[in-house]
């Protein structure tokens, strides 16, 4: 797992390679990832959207964007936290994740950038 921390709102990441979704001959690679947010600032959050950056060993970067996470736009009171489990595709079987969520103080509006820690897809074939 791994964590990162903005404004009080934590962001822990857990992944997991998919065997029996694979097909590393065929070059198709399947992980998925457990996302816990966790509100522990003072003020009320919407998650509205997100930008993910997903790298696949020797392409190029790719960006994806869109409204809430797997059709949720969460809001979190404090104390109160959202998990979700969502999947990527390598090729490679090698690659790494990171982005932002934006959110919204519910009070005032303000939009704030919550980082998304990176973290790294390894297929176990990288694992000998």
């Amino acid at each position: 797992m791994i964590t990162a921390i903005t404004e009080g709102i934590v962001v822990t990441v857990e992944v997991t390679y998919q065997a029996e979704f694979s097909s590393p001959h065929q070059h198709h690679f399947v992980f998925t990832y457990k996302v816990s947010i966790e509100n522990k600032s003072p003020f009320t959050i919407q998650l509205l959207r997100r930008k993910w950056e997903i790298s696949d060993a020797g392409d190029i970067p790719k960006i994806v964007e869109g409204d809430g996470v797997i059709g949720q736009q969460p809001i979190l009171e404090p104390g109160d936290s959202h998990h979700y489990v969502s999947g990527c595709n390598l090729k490679s079987g090698l690659g790494k994740m990171k982005g932002f969520y934006y959110m919204e103080k519910v009070l005032d509006g303000k939009i704030i950038e919550v980082a998304i820690p990176e973290f790294h897809l390894i297929s176990p074939i990288f694992n000998n």
